[in-house]
């Protein structure tokens, strides 16, 4: 059924099986987060006490020291390099994105490049590559610390951390070693909840994660969380202060659907939720495990397909549509239905995935036949 409000717009739903990405929509928001923020629609508060209230809340759940709710994970990032390059100084605040005179630069490994680190430099950090595209040497992180900087980001994300890069817990034994904090962009890595605390147990000092995706709560919230001294500062330049962060406000409403998002998140049977996605999963593959020059299984591990995925591999043998034609006709197509596409990380298939997040009930079966009738189009 199409809501009224986009039948009116002339908007059509879309099935998503690509994860969940912003620009299909996030995630479903949870029932019962939207009840919480038509409660909280209902009075005025002041909106520095209720930011601190919300980030105790979080802060118990995740047993961090500090927590802020942001306007995303990408507004993480930036009130991370703000929090690290201004502190707590109002003079220096007031002059962000302008940080000549500051410890201003981010060191972040070439591996960990990637469209949202932006964010940093929308603060007015400068941005030091160190490695190589998939190797990094524990040398090239100790030359680029200088007294010129502010911080160590690190982005843990899906096929992002090829096997020559630094890991986590060495970029931060070498960052705090000469004193400096290290930021994590972990936006998308919920579920599994053990994320919520690991890289924070780590040593990591801020981490930034999504509000609107894995968590289901408002798609425009974020959660930063780490070091107390570093989360106020994130606080002190962000909204509802005349800071940078001004431009990315949290409204009541979303604070309010956040906290309660992360609680339901937190207290959910994660292994009947990946029980649940491996099925939906297992539809999809033996709906195609019959094509010739296709191989399709069902992946999930603990860095690239953090909850199972269906994944169709194009073997040599295959003499049909690219996955990137197959992607095209499937997005084109009535349904609209977007999935994942790209090249292996072995880099000898294409490839195409369904990530069953946002999947609902029945929409496995329409997404299974659409690709097999795609796959087996000549």
């Amino acid at each position: 059924m199409i809501p009224e409000i986009y039948r009116r717009l002339g908007v059509h739903p879309v099935i998503h099986g690509s994860g969940t990405t912003t620009r299909y929509g996030g995630s479903l928001l949870r029932p019962e987060a939207l009840e919480a923020m038509r409660e909280a629609s209902l009075a005025l508060v002041n909106i520095d006490e209720l930011n601190e209230a919300a980030g105790a809340a979080i802060a118990r759940m995740l047993g961090a020291e500090a927590a802020f709710v942001t306007a995303g994970a990408s507004s993480g990032l930036i009130l991370q390099a703000a929090a690290c390059i201004a502190g707590d100084d109002p003079a220096k605040i007031t002059r962000l994105p302008d940080t000549r005179g500051m410890r201003n630069e981010i060191v972040i490994q070439r591996a960990h490049r990637f469209a949202y680190d932006q964010a940093y430099r929308v603060a007015g950090g400068v941005l030091v590559d160190i490695g190589l595209a998939r190797r990094t040497q524990p040398f090239e992180l100790d030359e680029a610390i200088t007294d010129r900087t502010a911080a160590v980001a690190y982005l843990i994300s899906p096929f992002t951390s090829p096997p020559g890069i630094l890991s986590l817990a060495q970029v931060i034994a070498a960052a705090h070693r000469r004193g400096v904090p290290v930021i994590v962009d972990a936006a998308s890595m919920l579920p599994p909840r053990e994320n919520l605390t690991k890289f924070l147990r780590l040593g990591a000092d801020l981490v930034s994660f999504s509000g609107g995706k894995g968590i289901r709560g408002p798609q425009s919230t974020g959660i930063l969380a780490g070091r107390r001294d570093l989360v106020r500062a994130a606080s002190l330049n962000a909204s509802p202060n005349q800071a940078l962060g001004r431009a990315a406000k949290t409204s009541k409403e979303e604070i309010a659907g956040l906290v309660t998002a992360l609680e339901l998140f937190m207290a959910e049977d994660e292994a009947a939720e990946m029980k649940r996605y491996t099925d939906v999963c297992t539809t999809i593959v033996e709906a195609l495990a019959d094509i010739p020059g296709l191989r399709a299984v069902v992946e999930h591990d603990a860095v690239n397909r953090v909850i199972p995925h269906a994944v169709v591999y194009f073997t040599p043998d295959w003499e049909g549509p690219s996955g990137h034609a197959v992607q095209v006709a499937l997005a084109q197509g009535q349904p609209h239905i977007y999935v994942q596409q790209g090249a292996h990380q072995g880099g000898y298939f294409d490839e195409i995935a369904v990530d069953p997040i946002n999947l609902q009930p029945g929409e496995e079966a329409i997404v299974a036949a659409r690709l097999r009738e795609e796959l087996t189009r000549r």
